[in-house]
């Protein structure tokens, strides 16, 4: 957790120079909606046979946080971003669903084009600490990194000191849970990397 109050402190340190007419310090919250990877289900005594594999159902999650806009140009700026997330999905099968959620810090950091008027469009890494998952009925340890690496581009509008983005955010770095203390027979691997669409709302403060 220690990274995680590194950009606490870093994005607090920050905002004391948005006194300075380029550089914009606010807050933001929003929706998710998007789903993560597969679910498999391996047969331990049988070679590692994989028995089942699906893929997982979006559900809506949420998100808040906070950002720096600093503009390089006029037209050109540099946002990063702190924020809590936590998606959701689920899985069905045999007639069964299970729920997965995952809680997680995120720290975008993007880089945004003016176009006309409020409109501008941003892409860049974003940086992902994961610190709980949690699938429904089934005991998972660890995910295999904590810290991964995934990716943001979307369009905006700004409106005085209201903002308003969508964006898309795909996970790139291979990432997975597995479950543990099983006597069936069976392991369970959840991929974590998150596949999903985003609606942020913010203020300039």
């Amino acid at each position: 957790m220690k990274h995680v109050f590194v950009f606490l402190l870093l994005i607090s340190s920050c905002s004391i120079t948005a006194q300075n007419k380029r550089v914009t310090f606010g807050v933001k919250a929003g929706l998710n909606y998007g789903d993560n990877g597969k679910i498999e289900f391996t047969d331990i005594t049988n070679a590692g046979e994989n028995i089942l594999s699906e893929n997982a159902d979006g559900r809506v999650g949420y998100h808040i946080g906070l950002f720096l806009r600093g503009k390089i140009t006029d037209n050109l700026y540099i946002k990063p971003e702190l924020q809590y997330t936590q998606n959701n999905s689920s899985y069905s099968f045999d007639n069964r669903k299970l729920d997965y959620d995952i809680k997680k810090i995120d720290a975008p950091i993007l880089i945004g084009v003016s176009l006309l008027g409020p409109l501008h469009v941003f892409g860049g890494p974003s940086l992902q600490y994961i610190v709980e998952n949690d699938l429904e009925d089934v005991r998972l340890g660890n995910v295999k990194n904590e810290f991964t690496v995934g990716v943001q581009f979307g369009a905006g509008v700004q409106l005085g000191r209201l903002n308003a983005d969508i964006r898309y955010e795909l996970g790139i770095s291979d990432n997975q849970a597995q479950s543990i203390g099983d006597n069936t027979g069976q392991t369970i691997r959840v991929d974590t990397r998150p596949n999903q669409l985003i609606l942020s709302v913010g203020i300039d403060l």
